[in-house]
Formats: structure tokens, sequence, C-alpha cells
């Protein structure tokens, strides 16, 4: 019997996938380890390799979502029936399933099973090429085999789209003749309703298709704002010592040393002395960790994802950056594999290279806290009755109030404070 091929879940919060691209077609020959597809997920564009070996005898999706277990292709014999091979795993699946359960159909939407769009090559379908960069071609009526791609292995990304169509807007173009003017009798007859679907007609705004990892971040955080009760603490700390400590240690590190991975570190081992911050809400339990590993955000083309360095209290200040900054490349390539962004207990969110002086972050499941970092502002400060120069930094701290206290919130905040105040502590 031929073998069905379901939608894999690749990561933990995975609840659909979206197919890129088929490295095989229907009717090639498939051996175990081959690169069946590309499947972009909540967290990664990943390549999905066979299991199985045989012929590819149909391609459910072509491209396109498809939820967590849905059938995507069937593997088989050459000249066997993929259908009876769908049917027959349904009727199996409900034979099995309760009686009070209701049907669930196994067989393929009939959309799915369209042709790919004009912006895949004729004769291969196989274009690399980002969900967002596919969009955007499409809704210009760009075929993507004109672009070159400069991302990952020759991909086709967002910039390599707006960068073509700059190239296009740059040259000449003819003018059409003016239309015939309207009289003046019939403009005054024009309705409110009828403008708008001018307006509308004319395409003065711009609709982009959400992708998984945007599916993803809109859910999960969405259900930690309404979820969680988010109180926030708030606190400058005066960097210039830290400053100065940092320019020390960069003149003879093997690797510059950023103020982010002091932050970390700073972090990490304020968590070991007030473990009630390291903790996660489980419902009917409080789960307090005895390692810290910590989620850094990293900004991507799509979105955000959040790689985790682990055990960061035990690792050295060139180690983390060595961590943070391979992690940070991965994430920007989306070649980050599913175990390097799971396990946060705590979570650091820094804008500061962007100019932010404060914000508010959203707890990231299933942390109870998130650490918001804002930029270094030099500003007057008092220093024993008198005006001197500072170089002082915000970080707001973002407690789920089901975990954290305000007073314990605090008292996290003095110890980071004091580390990041007299940094040779990161050293004990």
């Amino acid at each position: 019997m031929a073998e069905v091929i379901r939608m894999p879940r690749l990561s933990d919060t995975m609840e659909e996938g979206n197919i890129v691209a088929w490295y095989k077609q229907e009717g090639d020959k498939v051996e175990r380890g081959d690169l069946l597809a590309e499947i972009e997920t909540d967290k990664a564009t990943m390549e999905f390799e066979s299991l199985w070996e045989g012929v590819l005898l149909h391609i459910a999706v072509k491209e396109g979502p498809v939820p967590v277990n849905g059938v995507i292709a069937v593997i088989g014999e050459e000249g066997e029936d993929w259908k009876a091979a769908i049917e027959a795993e349904a009727s199996s699946n409900l034979s099995s399933a309760p009686s009070t359960a209701p049907p669930q159909a196994a067989t393929p939407q009939p959309t799915a099973t369209t042709s790919p769009t004009s912006t895949d090559t004729p004769t291969t379908g196989r274009i690399k090429a980002s969900p967002l960069a596919r969009s955007m071609a499409r809704q210009a009526g760009i075929d993507l085999s004109q672009i070159k791609g400069t991302g990952e292995h020759g991909r086709i990304v967002k910039r390599d789209v707006e960068a073509y169509l700059q190239q296009k807007q740059s040259q000449p173009t003819i003018t059409p003749p003016p239309a015939t003017p309207t009289p003046a009798s019939t403009s005054t007859t024009t309705t409110a309703p009828a403008a708008f679907a001018t307006m509308t007609e004319n395409r003065d705004y711009e609709e982009l298709p959400v992708s998984q990892m945007r599916k993803t971040i809109a859910r999960r955080l969405s259900e930690s704002k309404f979820s969680a009760p988010h109180f926030y603490l708030t606190v400058a700390i005066d960097m210039g010592k830290a400053i100065e400590w940092r320019k020390q240690i960069n003149e003879v590190a093997p690797q510059k040393i950023s103020f982010n991975d002091l932050v970390i570190k700073a972090s990490a081992l304020a968590l070991k002395q007030h473990p009630a911050v390291n903790a996660s809400w489980l419902g009917d339990k409080i789960r307090r960790y005895k390692a810290v590993h910590i989620g850094v955000a990293v900004a991507v083309e799509d979105g955000l994802l959040v790689p985790v360095v682990r055990h960061a209290d035990m690792k050295s200040l060139s180690q983390i950056n060595s961590e943070v900054r391979i992690l940070a490349e991965k994430a920007r390539a989306r070649k980050l594999q599913p175990e390097e962004m799971q396990g946060n207990t705590f979570t650091i969110s820094n804008l500061g290279m962007f100019g932010i002086e404060e914000f508010t972050a959203i707890i990231n499941p299933p942390d109870a806290c998130i650490l918001a970092v804002g930029s270094i502002i030099e500003k007057p400060v008092v220093k024993d009755g008198t005006i001197k120069p500072g170089h002082m930094m915000k970080v707001t701290l973002s407690c789920d109030h089901r975990v954290v206290d305000g007073a314990t919130g605090a008292q996290f905040l003095q110890t980071l404070k004091a580390i990041l105040e007299n940094p040779i502590r990161l050293l004990v």
C-alpha cells in the first residue's frame, strides 16, 4: 500500500505549515533522505526530508498552508492508485475513532491541487522565494524568474522585489493621452459610495498575506497579553562604570563585548538570586527553574524569533557574545532549529540600538517576566550633591502578577541595577 505523507509538526507551537516549494515532482523517484519540500513553520523555513522510498505518486498541496497532519503527498510504487491509499487510510482512521466522534474528511481540499501560480517557473515550479516576496510579486504582476535573489542560497526576499520594482519605475514610460473630461453636471452627482469604490479600484492600499511566523506571534502574544495580568516596573541604571569597564575588556578581548552581553549576564546572575522571577505559571502550580535559560529577542524580516542562551549564568561574556551572534545570524537566515528556540525561563528584548529610550514588552510564554532594555542616554545626574554628566539606561520589567508580586520584581531590578552599576560583580 502506498504511504500517505502528512504535514509534520516541526516545532512545539506549530499548528500549520506553509509549503514554499517542492524539490520533487509527481512521477519522480524518491529515496530515503531525499529532500521532498521546503516548509515554512511559525519559526523557520525548513527542508523536509523523505523517510520513505518509491515514486512520488501525488502532490496534494503544491503551495500554501496545510494544517499539521494534513495530507501533502503520496509515495508508493509506480502506477499504484494513490486515491485508494488515501481512502484506505481514511477508513482506517474512522474505524479506530470513538463512535461519538464526528468523521473527519481525509481527502485534500480541491483547491489544494491547483497548479503553481504565475510567479513560479513554468517548468519546475521551484523558484526559491519567501512567502512575502511571492505575494508582492503576485500583486505587482511580476514573474519571479525575472528577479535575482540575494537571500540564503539565492532565495528571493522582500528587498529583491522592492529593488526590481524600483528599477522598473526608474525606466522611462510612455504617458497615455489625457482622458476626456467629465462634464461638470455629471461630476456633481457622484455619491460617496461611488467615490469610495473608485478609491478601492485605484488600489491605494496594500494587503499582505500573514506568514506562519506572524500568525504564531499574533496568537501567542494575544494569549499572553489577555490571559496573564501584566504589570510593569521601570528603573534607571547608571551605566558609567559599565562603559569604562567594557572599554577596558574590549582592549584585550578576542571579540568585542556588547552592552547586550552585559545585560544578559547580569540578568542571569540576578535570576539566580531571585528564583521567583525565573518561573512559569502552569495553572494549578508555579514552576521555578533551577537553570537559567535566557531568550534573546531577534528581529527578522517577517517578525521576531527568540533563540535561547542556555545556562547563561555559567557562561563568560565572551561565550555569551559568540553564542548570541551565531544564534542571531541563524535566526535572520531562518535556519534556527526548534531546540534552539525552546526552554527559555526569562526573556530580554533590547531596542536600545534603535534609539528607543524606554518601552514595555509583552511576556514571552511560558516565562513569567520579560526585560525591555532601552538605549544609554547621556544626561546630567546628581552625584554626591553635585550635577555631573552621566550615562543612564532605563529597563522595564513586565511581570505576570499570577507568579511575581511587585516587591519580588522590584528586588530583582535592584539586584540587576547593582550588578550593572558595579560590573566587577559580573566576574564574581
